[in-house]
């Protein structure tokens, strides 16, 4: 029987240090195989990916992961806590026997961290401040209750991954992976690693910081940007009423007038994001809230269950072990996209509406006709 370890990943783009991760996930694990629950084409940040999944999934099976799928949309693009809590049901679901996980702090018991953040309340009385934003009050609720100093994004992160873990019936492993060189969105880069963000930032210099294989992948790839999209976001907030923005998931506390109002006069996301913001919202919060509005997403779907794993790609060993859990896994896993999958009243059929709106951009069909790629080595 084989074993494997998950991994919970963007890729946006796949760099060295995600290469190391993998390793070290491997190593530290014993697996036998590395299973990476992928973001599909938006992430979590509410950004559309610099590249589209079949390329990130391709860039992760050639360095390391033996098996790629991707999270349902419904789980991608949602705060920190709600990815967090759909990428682990997700590797459960996949039979995964740990979960590795990059952190600025990997010392910490991040299993007894997550069976306190889980008896925590989950909105806490006092988060009546709206001076500021919730993610802060949260941190500091957190930083008081469990004693541990929460500045890092990455330990965050990791702490969502703990508490998700800990509400499962049977729980993984969790193996700290220690982030080394660079930290989460650092502005630096040192010896041959640099972070994500730095890397969509310098796509020029990217050569120098993804592994060898990746990168004749990523100099042909269609790069896609929030710009790219502005004019459609643009548009649709100068034609929708306040009654239809309302709809739109976490369009709350009056964020449909300001999405309204400031949209007449910006000139850019960045330029609308900085009209709308105020102390109560992050960026992060409404750059998400823009990209449901672009992708029309409303709370009945974003809040679906049973959205099947598409597979991306794998190796030989990730094949070997699709065999082994193939029986159990029953229809969580989706190999191919076709008429009745695809369907618009399918679960799979929110993230091909949404890929549709990314094809207007990167110009590549996102689903049908395409096969999980396959690499014989591994």
């Amino acid at each position: 029987m084989l074993n494997a370890v998950g991994v919970i990943a963007e890729y946006n783009p796949f760099h060295n240090g995600h290469r190391y991760q993998l390793a070290e996930a491997r190593r530290l694990s014993g697996a036998d195989v590395t299973v990476v629950a992928m973001s599909g084409n938006y992430v979590q940040r509410g950004e559309p990916a610099l590249f589209d999944k079949w390329i990130r999934a391709q860039a992760a099976v050639a360095n390391g992961a033996d098996l790629v799928v991707e999270l349902p949309l419904n789980t991608a693009v949602q705060p920190a806590d709600r990815f967090a809590q759909g990428g682990v049901q997700a590797l459960a679901a996949l039979q995964c026997q740990a979960l590795a996980f990059g952190t600025e702090q990997p010392d910490l018991d991040y299993a007894d961290l997550g069976r306190q953040i889980a008896d925590l309340p989950a909105h806490p009385a006092g988060f009546v401040d709206y001076s500021q934003t919730y993610a802060t009050q949260l941190n500091t609720f957190y930083q008081e209750t469990l004693h541990v100093t929460l500045d890092d994004p990455n330990v965050i992160l990791a702490l969502g991954y703990a508490s998700a873990n800990a509400q499962l019936a049977q729980p993984l492993a969790l193996i700290p992976v220690p982030r080394v060189a660079v930290a989460h969105d650092a502005v630096q880069t040192r010896q041959q690693f640099a972070s994500a963000s730095w890397l969509r930032d310098h796509p020029a210099a990217m050569a120098d910081f993804v592994p060898a294989a990746a990168w004749p992948l990523y100099q042909t790839a269609q790069c896609s940007r929030w710009a790219d999209f502005w004019p459609y976001l643009h548009y649709r907030l100068l034609t929708m009423s306040p009654v239809e923005l309302r709809e739109i998931y976490q369009m709350t506390e009056g964020l449909e007038y300001r999405f309204i109002q400031q949209n007449r006069q910006a000139a850019s996301l960045t330029d609308l994001l900085k009209r709308v913001k105020t102390k109560r919202f992050t960026y992060s919060r409404l750059s998400r809230v823009s990209l449901y509005t672009l992708l029309a997403l409303h709370t009945d779907a974003m809040t679906q269950v049973a959205v099947p794993l598409r597979i991306l790609g794998f190796t030989s060993a990730g094949q070997r072990y699709l065999k082994q859990i193939r029986k159990a896994s029953g229809d969580t896993l989706l190999t191919r996209v076709n008429a009745q999958s695809g369907a618009d009243t399918a679960p799979y059929g929110l993230t091909v509406q949404a890929d549709r709106v990314y094809t207007l951009v990167n110009g590549t069909e996102q689903n049908f006709g395409r096969a999980p790629i396959r690499r014989e080595k591994g």
